[in-house]
C-alpha cells in the first residue's frame, strides 16, 4: 500500500481536501480516460516491475484538474513503491532538496508538483541526482567551502507541471517519458460523475448528470466540485433526489451556463466581441482591458475556450469565433 507523505504540507481547506482524497480513484481500473497516457504507462511500469528496477523518471503536463497528481499515486501503487510528496515552491532551499532526497530510500517514488516553479540553482542539483543518483553539496563558504558528493538510492522521480515551456530544456531532457493529459470525454465525465455520487451517497439521475458533464470543463476535478454544490443546493431546499431541475437552478446560482463557462470567461469573449469588434486583439492589450493578469488568461481561460471552439489563437493576436458570438447572443457590427 502506498505510503503518502506531504513533505510540506499546505494549509487550510481540510474538508474539500478530504472530499477529494475520498472521490480519488484508488486502483488503475478506477481511473477512467486517459487510455493512451495508462497504457503507455502500464508498459513501462511491468517492464521496471519485471526487471525489479524503479521505474524512468515521468514527466505528467496538462491542464490543473486533470488528475497528475493520481496518476502520481497510482503508479507508486503499482509499483509498490512508498509515495513522497512535495511542490517546487516548497523547494525553496538547496536544504530543501537536500533533505528531500536524502530521505529516499531504495524504490521510493518522489512526486514533485508545480515542478516549473523550481528556482534555476535547485534544478542544477537536481540534474545529477536524476540522471547518476549523486548529490552535490556545497559545505561552508568562501575558501574554506569544499564539495560533498553522496550517493543516492535509486528511485522515480514524477513531475507534473501546467507549463511545460516553462521547464528548462536540460531539466525536461532528464525525463524517461513526457505523457500530456488532455481534456476527457463526456462519456468519461459521467462515469466519474456516476462514481462520484455513489461515494458521497448523492440520489442523482441520469439527466442531472449529463447537463453537470456538459459544464464541467471537461475535467473530473471541477465535475466532482460541481456535484458537491448540487449536494449542497439538495439538502438545503429538500430534494431527494437531484434532478435536471435541481442540476439547472445550481449552476443558474453559480452563473455557470450549459457550456461550463462561468462569469470570468463570457467576459474575456464579450471584450473581444465588444471592444475589439471580435479580434485579432494581443494577449497583452486584452489583459489591460479586462484588468487581468496575462498568465491567467493564457492557462487558465484560453486553453478550454479554445478547446471549445469559442476561441482561435492567430499570429495576430486572440480572435473570437462564430461560434462564440452565438453562444453569446451577440451580433457582428
Amino acid at each position: 500500500m502506498t505510503d503518502q507523505k506531504e513533505i510540506k504540507p499546505e494549509s487550510g481547506g481540510g474538508e474539500e481536501r478530504a472530499i477529494d482524497l475520498i472521490l480519488r480513484p484508488t486502483s488503475w481500473d478506477d481511473y477512467v480516460g486517459q487510455d493512451k497516457v495508462k497504457k503507455n504507462l502500464r508498459i513501462m511500469l511491468d517492464a521496471a516491475t519485471g526487471r525489479g528496477e524503479s521505474c524512468d523518471h515521468l514527466l505528467f503536463f496538462g491542464q490543473a484538474g486533470l488528475g497528475k497528481t493520481t496518476l502520481a499515486n497510482l503508479v507508486a501503487q503499482e509499483l509498490k513503491a512508498h509515495l513522497k510528496i512535495t511542490s517546487g515552491p516548497a523547494l525553496e532551499k538547496m536544504a530543501d532538496l537536500a533533505a528531500v532526497l536524502t530521505n529516499l530510500n531504495k524504490g521510493d517514488v518522489l512526486f514533485i508538483d508545480e515542478v516549473h516553479r523550481l528556482n534555476r540553482l535547485i534544478e542544477e542539483v537536481l540534474y545529477p541526482a536524476m540522471e547518476t543518483r549523486k548529490l552535490h553539496l556545497i559545505v561552508g563558504k568562501g575558501p574554506g567551502a569544499r564539495t560533498l558528493s553522496l550517493d543516492l538510492p535509486p528511485f522515480t522521480l514524477i513531475a507534473a507541471t501546467t507549463r511545460p515551456n516553462l521547464l528548462s530544456a536540460p531539466l525536461r531532457s532528464r525525463f524517461g517519458a513526457s505523457f500530456k493529459l488532455d481534456y476527457y470525454e463526456h462519456p468519461d465525465i459521467e462515469a466519474i460523475l456516476k462514481r462520484s455520487a455513489r461515494l458521497l451517497k448523492i440520489a442523482i439521475n441520469d439527466d442531472a448528470i449529463k447537463i453537470v458533464a456538459r459544464a464541467s470543463r471537461y475535467t473530473p476535478r471541477v465535475a466532482n466540485r460541481l456535484l458537491r454544490r448540487l449536494r449542497d443546493y439538495a439538502q438545503v431546499n429538500k430534494k431527494e433526489m437531484v434532478d435536471a431541475e435541481v442540476a439547472n437552478k445550481t449552476l443558474d446560482m453559480l452563473e455557470i451556463d450549459s457550456l461550463g463557462l462561468d462569469p470570468h470567461d463570457r467576459r474575456i469573449l464579450e471584450t473581444i466581441i465588444e471592444k475589439f469588434n471580435g479580434g485579432p486583439v494581443g494577449v497583452g492589450t486584452l489583459a489591460a482591458a479586462i484588468n487581468e493578469d496575462k498568465g491567467v488568461i493564457e492557462d487558465v481561460y484560453e486553453p478550454y475556450l479554445m478547446s471549445i471552439g469559442l476561441l482561435t489563437r492567430t499570429s495576430s493576436g486572440r480572435r473570437a469565433t462564430e461560434m462564440a458570438y452565438n453562444h453569446l447572443k451577440k451580433k457582428a457590427k
